[in-house]
């Protein structure tokens, strides 16, 4: 059987440098970074101070202050997402499609913020002042299952949790569904909350963390041999997935086609990466093959970057392996450096970011690589570039050892 073709007809996004996809990507090519002091609680004791905080957003522009009060804020950030999105891509669900429209939306911690707020309640006032809504709003599915709701969409709609990894999880297992014709329409991506005080200790004291306090908007640096740690941050990236025919039929924006989608797993660590790479090489390899792309077709690779020294290491011995002679020619950059780690939401919104590179020719920076840690490779250091993109991947890693490669081909019609 053929498998049936996917693309991209909306998308929407809640960052710590937009609160919507026009205002994400003006910061990103201006490089305005959404890096600074923590805020939201003390961090005393904490060595980093420092985090990618999403300020401004106000939930009841997307729903009640009824729905809102039950809903965790990862979910909150999916639902605007999602709710963006669609509006893009002029989607109308009811009986006619209902059961044709599905949900992957997945995070990597879920709740944790109701899970705080509720420990602190039943700890201080004992267990009558935990919440009724505890439950449901702190499971990772209540994302999907809220959306489902609030669009009426009654396909299949599920959860995928792999981490860092979960947002380009949940697109690339959309993208599947709809190619074997078990739906039309997938709304599918990844969402994390702002971090809590557990997460940035925790972290911390594994030092992942950069600790560039006193520089915040340089402490993220993909790349760079000074790089000390990631930077924690929250948000959402939710895309509208559509069988070509069925897009085409209603005349719907088509943004750029989905083509291809390669998962594995290094069986190496639970928290760091294999340093060889493969497992992350052979990632890209099969989204490049599914897509029936060439390593010499690609110009655009949105890297997982974390700002690690072990991840960065990794991912460039994998690009280099995959595409060889033909590396040096990649324009390859991390957001990250300018939106921080979004953890479970990451995988999405770096999707949204290179399909936006693609449609507007030109790619995003990477702030703060100063000394790369390989010369030979263009990481598209400090300022944006012009570049027409005919394919792109983007690249997500995540702890548990799960490797995410998708691949996107410019829409020019059929």
């Amino acid at each position: 059987m053929l498998k049936r073709r996917v693309v991209i007809t909306g998308q929407g996004a809640i960052t710590p440098v937009g609160l919507n996809v026009n205002e994400f990507w003006t910061s990103l090519i201006e490089g305005k970074s959404g890096i600074g002091p923590v805020t939201l609680f003390d961090t005393k004791d904490i060595p980093t101070k420092i985090g990618a905080q999403v300020e401004g957003f106000d939930p009841l522009q997307y729903m009640s202050k009824k729905d809102a009060n039950k809903m965790a804020q990862f979910t909150q950030f999916a639902l605007a997402s999602a709710m963006q999105a669609v509006e893009q891509a002029q989607l109308r669900i009811d009986e006619t499609n209902a059961s044709r429209v599905g949900v992957v939306v997945g995070s990597g911690a879920g709740g944790m913020d109701v899970v705080e707020e509720n420990f602190n309640k039943l700890f201080r006032n004992g267990p009558k002042r935990v919440s009724s809504y505890y439950v449901s709003s702190m499971m990772i599915n209540s994302a999907p299952g809220e959306i489902s709701i609030a669009l009426g969409a009654k396909g299949p709609s599920y959860a995928v949790v792999t981490a860092c990894a979960t947002g380009s999880n949940s697109i690339g297992e959309a993208m599947r569904a709809i190619q074997y014709g078990t739906v039309d329409v997938m709304i599918a991506g990844g969402s994390e909350s702002n971090f809590g005080i557990l997460d940035l200790a925790s972290f911390a004291n594994i030092h992942a963390l950069s600790r560039r306090n006193d520089e915040p908007q340089r402490a993220s640096r993909p790349f760079d041999r000074n790089r000390d740690g990631f930077v924690i941050g929250g948000g959402a990236g939710i895309v509208v997935l559509e069988e070509l025919e069925h897009a085409l039929k209603r005349g719907a924006p088509i943004l750029a086609e989905l083509v291809g989608y390669g998962c594995t797993t290094d069986a190496h660590h639970i928290t760091a990466p294999d340093p060889t790479g493969l497992g992350a090489a052979e990632a890209i390899r099969i989204a490049l093959k599914d897509g029936g792309l060439s390593p010499q077709e690609v110009g655009y690779v949105n890297a997982h970057g974390t700002s690690t020294p072990f991840n960065d290491q990794m991912e460039i011995n994998a690009i280099k392996t995959v595409f060889g002679e033909h590396a040096p020619s990649l324009a390859i950059s991390s957001i990250k450096s300018i939106t921080g780690h979004l953890m479970g939401g990451a995988g999405a919104v770096e999707l949204i970011a290179t399909v936006l590179s693609m449609n507007h020719s030109k790619v995003p920076p990477t702030l703060n690589c100063d000394d790369p840690e390989d010369p030979e490779l263009n990481f598209v250091p400090h300022v944006a570039q012009e570049r027409e993109i005919e394919a792109a991947i983007s690249n997500s890693f995540g702890f548990g050892g799960h490797n995410v490669c998708l691949a996107v081909r410019k829409w020019r019609g059929h």
